[in-house]
């Protein structure tokens, strides 16, 4: 099996692409041995397409709580009793004041993220505003995570300087429903696709320890490839209690470990990014980055906590790799 793994690994390098089989077959692996070599072989693949550059976004929870979607997974959903804080959009000079302070840390990003079907109205006039200051006070990419949008909703923000929009799939199409039932999986692909046409980069990817079966990342993967998604946010489910999932069974470190692996195989020049549940994998994710991930969404996250910018900085010294440097 290290053969097989290793010759899925020179065909990546050399350009070509691993079929849903074989994806398969690495997600399937379950000797200690077969696993280090496919973070060996990803962690190769990795420098080979995007050097040894790790990238760190920060988000601000911008508006939080009392979304109309069912999300099963969702501390913000208005149909499930979580006690998550809950507020409306925050003003400029918050959101400048934290996008500041994370450029002085060394950020290479910065997202405003806010609770909703998608933002509407004078809302999304307030965000045009803040985007519009912030990016004359800050030097840092701009992104955004705002919902379900429109074709010239994404004209708006671009024009903002806006250049990357943030949309995740959360999984599976064949598994979505058991998931989501407020909204269908082709609107966040329609959502992905306006941004796409607008001239934005993507960020999209999902959660897993849903309750998906292997199967399901692996479609998820392919999903995000064909889409031609820029980076791919892994996120493992924090079980939050009064949510349906509250009581989902944790995902062990090789089975976090192994789909990051095998994302990387089939989106080898993607960023792979640790997002939320970082802190429950071993040392903050450390060993993903030998797994084939190259960025992290850094800092305090939405409703579960992340890890702090200069404990991630002095991680990616140690790994002897290097944080983006901006400009």
């Amino acid at each position: 099996m290290k053969e097989f793994i290793k010759s899925l690994e020179e065909r990546v390098l050399s350009g070509q692409t691993i079929n849903f089989e074989e994806a398969m077959k690495l997600l399937n692996l379950e000797e200690k041995e077969e696993i280090e070599q496919l973070c060996k072989s990803a962690s190769k693949i990795r420098e080979h397409f995007c050097g040894v550059e790790v990238d760190l976004c920060t988000i601000m929870n911008a508006k939080s709580g009392r979304c109309s979607e069912d999300c099963k997974f969702c501390a913000q959903s208005a149909h499930y009793k979580t006690n998550v804080e809950e507020y409306s959009l925050v003003s400029k000079e918050e959101a400048i004041k934290l996008a500041k302070e994370n450029e002085s840390e060394g950020v290479n990003r910065f997202s405003l993220v806010t609770s909703g079907r998608g933002i509407t109205g004078k809302e999304f006039d307030k965000v045009l505003e803040i985007y519009e200051e912030l990016n004359k006070e800050v030097k840092i990419d701009l992104c955004a995570s705002l919902g379900i949008l429109g074709y010239e909703d994404f004209l708006k923000l671009r024009g903002t300087g806006i250049t990357m929009y943030h949309h995740n799939l959360e999984t599976s199409r064949a598994y979505y429903e058991d998931i989501c039932t407020t909204h269908a999986y082709d609107e966040r692909i329609d959502t992905i696709n306006a941004a796409k046409e607008a001239g934005m980069a993507i960020c999209s990817g999902g959660i897993i320890g849903l309750g998906e079966s292997l199967e399901d990342r692996a479609m998820l993967a392919f999903q995000l490839r064909d889409l031609g998604v820029n980076s791919i946010p892994i996120n493992v489910l924090n079980p939050i209690k009064g949510t349906p999932l509250e009581n989902a069974e944790s995902l062990s470190q090789d089975e976090i470990l192994k789909a990051i692996a095998v994302f990387r195989f089939i989106n080898p020049k993607a960023l792979i990014r640790l997002a939320g549940g970082r802190n429950l994998i071993d040392e903050f994710g450390k060993n993903c980055f030998n797994a084939g991930a190259n960025a992290t969404i850094t800092g305090n996250y939405l409703t579960t906590s992340g890890n702090k910018i200069c404990d991630d900085k002095k991680m990616v010294c140690d790994l002897n790799l290097a944080v983006r440097k901006n400009g």
